[in-house]
């Protein structure tokens, strides 16, 4: 007995320490943060997207990148079609994206990206953007990372929005949460020094970086966050650009959507066990990168135990019958689903989304965030380990594209 208490006493202390420290970090979010001044279009992109039966949706997101208001002989999209049993190339093809065809067994969407970067690199641009098929782009997204890039940043994150928030609460969910992220994680972090969190869509890499790690080279199936840990490990940051805007088609089914996120976790839970003793073995400029991201690739496995003492005293109350203790932890539920809502509302209005239809998602954004434990504890105990694709159903166009490209003769 005094042994599991001992334990219990280990695991609750090493729990506070991450609340400690993330909240520490998230009280930079009270410090202005200094926009990248506007600078001439100097920057010459290509914007890198790896697809997979994406034939719904991959027209809107080449149209939307051949007319940013940036100049036509500084940026080029390409289109990495990778186990497709669809038209996803063709489509590709008609909206005016070049291909890049994979040579070989493609087991995921980091060996994709490792054969384009491979050909890329021989050519004369000087960063890549990567983005998911479903994404689109506001109209200065590429004017706004040459910014960036103009002012001395290797690595960008731009702001992810839902582009279709109304589509359902689940939908909505995601483009709060996203909201929640930049407001505690990245904005905190562009304020203090540390980098932001280069995990989805739409990031931006000088050519410089890829160089110095030998291309993209990533083995998990969270190939973004295992990039992010190699530029930590490298000593380079990732910079948080919220003025470019990329928006991002999400699932409106909520069982889809666990399928999805217990992939993220197991993802970052795979590159946390294979890079994070490796992020300390070298010397890099900035520890606190290194310190910062090993923090980040630990916190789902923090959240999986502080899941599971939570079940545990749950259940040593009932078999104690503790009854003060159940009735205070159900008015903390009730509580936490009050608080949700109100949090939901608030961040509705922050992201820009307004409180117009998205009664659903206010509804609905406790159980949402609060999901996220049960997932992972299933992650703790059970790897994913295959990519299993996700139907898009396509915009037709969003705020930042305008149409949607057919290719005519095409189911």
């Amino acid at each position: 007995m005094e042994c599991m208490d001992t334990i219990f006493f280990i695991l609750s202390l090493c729990l506070k320490i991450f609340t400690i420290y993330f909240a520490g970090v998230a009280l930079f979010a009270l410090r202005p943060r200094k926009r990248y001044p506007h600078a001439a279009p100097q920057t010459r992109f290509a914007v890198v997207v790896a697809a997979r039966n994406e034939e719904a949706v991959i027209g809107d997101l080449v149209y939307s990148v051949l007319n940013q208001d940036y100049p036509p002989e500084l940026r080029d999209v390409y289109v990495v079609p990778n186990n497709c049993t669809d038209f996803t190339e063709a489509a590709a093809a008609a909206s005016g994206a070049g291909i890049i065809r994979c040579l070989g067994k493609v087991t995921g969407k980091g060996d994709a990206l490792h054969q384009a970067f491979a050909q890329l690199l021989q050519k004369d641009y000087d960063a890549f953007v990567v983005f998911d098929a479903d994404n689109t782009l506001a109209p200065d997204y590429l004017a706004r990372m040459n910014d960036a890039f103009a002012a001395g940043a290797v690595v960008c994150k731009s702001r992810t929005k839902a582009a279709n928030p109304t589509a359902g609460g689940v939908a909505g969910c995601y483009g709060l949460y996203n909201t929640c992220f930049d407001l505690v994680w990245n904005r905190p972090r562009a304020a203090c020094g540390l980098s932001a969190k280069l995990i989805g869509t739409g990031f931006a890499v000088h050519r410089k970086v890829l160089e110095d790690l030998g291309g993209w080279n990533t083995s998990t199936i969270a190939e973004d966050a295992e990039f992010a840990a190699q530029c930590a490990g490298a000593g380079y940051r990732v910079s948080w650009v919220p003025e470019a805007v990329n928006y991002d088609e999400e699932p409106t089914d909520f069982l889809l959507s666990l399928r999805q996120r217990k992939r993220w976790c197991s993802g970052i839970m795979q590159v946390a066990k294979r890079s994070a003793a490796g992020l300390w073995r070298d010397s890099a400029p900035d520890p606190m990168l290194r310190w910062d991201m090993t923090m980040f690739l630990l916190a789902p496995f923090a959240q999986a135990v502080s899941a599971l003492l939570m079940l545990c005293g749950l259940a040593s109350s009932a078999v104690s019958g503790d009854v003060v203790y159940l009735i205070l932890s159900l008015c903390g539920v009730g509580l936490y689903v009050l608080g949700g809502m109100a949090l939901a509302a608030v961040l509705s209005l922050l992201g820009g989304y307004g409180l117009r239809g998205m009664a659903g998602t206010i509804a609905i954004f406790p159980v949402f965030m609060a999901s996220w434990m049960p997932l992972q504890v299933i992650s703790l105990f059970r790897d994913t380990k295959n990519w299993k694709a996700i139907a898009h159903q396509g915009r037709g166009g969003s705020a930042a594209s305008g149409r949607l490209v057919s290719v005519p003769g095409m189911r």
